[in-house]
């Protein structure tokens, strides 16, 4: 790729370093003593006040990104960034090496370049508390100038509008590293994710549940409907496939006699990308014995609870929604919905008859669907109907805490059929802000009705549905006859959780680097439309 003329600067610039003996990416350490904040943060006026006895200025030793350059004949100014934050630098040729202000230092460092500093603390006469350098090292050389945000305001109207390839979201998923570079609140949205994974973590902990690591490749895949990622190992001569879900090697592991287990782990499905949805993504799937899916409302009551003080300090959560910002009360108890209940509310169709204990069939359910716009195929089961009718018209509207429950069994081939309700199974979905957050159940423990239902998936498949499950694991079905106890399961969408916590649109906002078309030359420009679904 062509240089532009500013990168043919930094790289003269760059050559220019070695002619005058100073190497551009060395490879001593330079030991901090301080962060730019801390720097800011814990001056102290008096102690600086040269007119008191026994004061000393502060000496500090930094290191961070050159952001800002402003020179001033024999003196300059620039801000200096690190993970913490920015302090101002003051730099002086008559307090640095001879030669090196002049030669080095004006001439040849840029903005974006990585630099140590000593010095001396102190306060300027225009208020800002900064470090007057009488060391200055570089560290490593930037080739490549970061994006400069570009501020117009119209005079007629006042509105300012901000140029940049920075505000593109294309650029900043693709540059993840000059999005974090330039926008610390983006960092912010990180460090929230991984306070939110570890109250997660530090919350099952707390039960007594072990953490464990499941296989990413499988010979069989299960535990969801969806399309997986497959691949061929070589030297067994076997296709194998990533996992669609940890589901079925956490349930053997009951079997087994473990009595709580959970996996932080990451899932891959063969699907398309939105704001909701990468192929790549992390869940947390628990699995407890000896509980049912009404104890496991009141423990995910308790842990979004955790993780909302965690990050908020309270349990009120605000989120966007489209144009409207609304506070999510995630205090317990939340709503407790049946999905059928919840399509009535919607729809004014009962598609349960409570007396009879029957879904009503297909026809009438498909009939409701082309009612609210739904488009029908031969592939689709009742099942899959009742499903489209909810994501449609029922799950938008669901902005606060809301578990959904009691799912028809074709829906649901992992979930003991409900103890009182016929043709439904123990199952639920928290619905926060009109989006799934979390699925569980009852566990379907009965090998003999775990068998039947593999059975009516792989017919589903051979009629076209090309998320169900087309393979009767018969290992798990192995374990199975063993006995496992009777459990409770749960599956979080961790990158969901974190865009709810932290008000984030798109799933891509959450994952550091998020899969996305092959990049072309517009894309390396930062000039093309963010890959997206709705």
């Amino acid at each position: 790729m062509a240089l532009t003329e500013k990168e043919q600067i930094r790289r003269a610039h760059l050559d220019a370093l070695r002619e005058a003996g100073v190497e551009p990416f060395p490879a001593d350490a330079w030991p901090t003593t301080h962060r730019a904040a801390d720097v800011v943060a814990g001056y102290d006026d008096a102690q600086h006040d040269p007119e008191a006895e026994g004061t000393t200025p502060t000496r500090v030793t930094i290191a961070g990104r050159m952001m800002t350059k402003r020179v001033m004949g024999k003196a300059a100014f620039f801000h200096l960034a690190d993970e913490s934050g920015t302090v101002q630098i003051y730099a002086k040729r008559d307090s640095l090496p001879e030669g090196f202000y002049n030669g080095v230092f004006k001439k040849l460092l840029d903005t974006g370049d990585w630099v140590g500093i000593e010095g001396t603390v102190f306060r300027t006469r225009m208020g800002e508390v900064s470090v007057e350098a009488d060391r200055l090292v570089l560290l490593a050389k930037s080739l490549k100038p970061l994006p400069v945000e570009k501020t117009v305001t119209d005079e007629a109207t006042g509105e300012t509008k901000t140029f940049n390839e920075v505000s593109d979201p294309e650029f900043r998923y693709r540059q993840r590293y000059a999005d974090l570079a330039l926008h610390p609140e983006v960092r912010d949205v990180f460090r929230a994710r991984h306070r939110i994974v570890r109250t997660l973590q530090g919350f099952l902990d707390d039960q007594g549940y072990v953490e464990v690591e499941t296989p990413a490749l499988q010979p069989l895949y299960g535990g969801a409907a969806a399309r997986p990622f497959t691949t061929h190992h070589n030297a067994l001569d076997m296709p194998l496939f990533l996992r669609i879900a940890d589901e079925l090697y956490l349930k053997r592991l009951l079997v087994g006699g473990f009595e709580g287990v959970y996996e932080i782990a990451k899932d891959f499905r063969n699907e398309g990308l939105s704001r909701f949805h990468n192929p790549e993504f992390t869940m947390l799937e628990l699995y407890v014995a000896f509980k049912d899916y009404d104890w496991m409302m009141g423990l995910v009551e308790r842990m979004i609870e955790a993780v909302a003080v965690a990050v908020h300090g309270s349990t009120d959560v605000p989120r966007t929604i489209g144009d409207e910002t609304h506070t999510l009360d995630v205090s317990a108890p939340f709503r407790r919905l049946p999905i059928f209940d919840a399509i009535a509310e919607a729809t004014g169709h009962q598609l349960y008859d409570a007396e009879a204990g029957r879904v009503a069939d297909r026809d009438t359910i498909a009939a409701v669907a082309r009612e609210i716009g739904i488009g029908v195929d031969d592939s689709m089961g009742a099942g899959k109907l009742v499903d489209e009718i909810f994501g449609e018209a029922v799950e938008p509207g669901l902005i606060q805490p809301t578990f959904i429950t009691d799912y028809p069994v074709e829906l649901s081939p992992l979930a003991k059929r409900h103890r009182s309700k016929p043709g439904l199974v123990e199952r639920f979905e928290l619905i926060v802000g009109g989006k799934e957050l979390c699925n569980a159940f009852s566990e379907l423990n009965d090998p003999l009705d775990q068998r039947a239902r593999f059975e009516d998936q792989a017919g589903l498949a051979a009629a076209g549905d090309d998320e169900a499950v087309n393979t009767i694991d018969e290992d798990f079905l192995r374990a199975l006859e063993y006995g496992m106890p009777p459990a409770a399961c749960l599956g979080v969408g961790v990158d969901r959780l974190v865009m709810l916590m932290t008000d984030q649109p798109s799933i891509r906002d959450v994952l550091l680097f998020p899969q996305l078309r092959p990049e072309t030359a517009s894309t390396a420009d930062g000039n093309a439309e963010a890959d997206d679904e709705g």
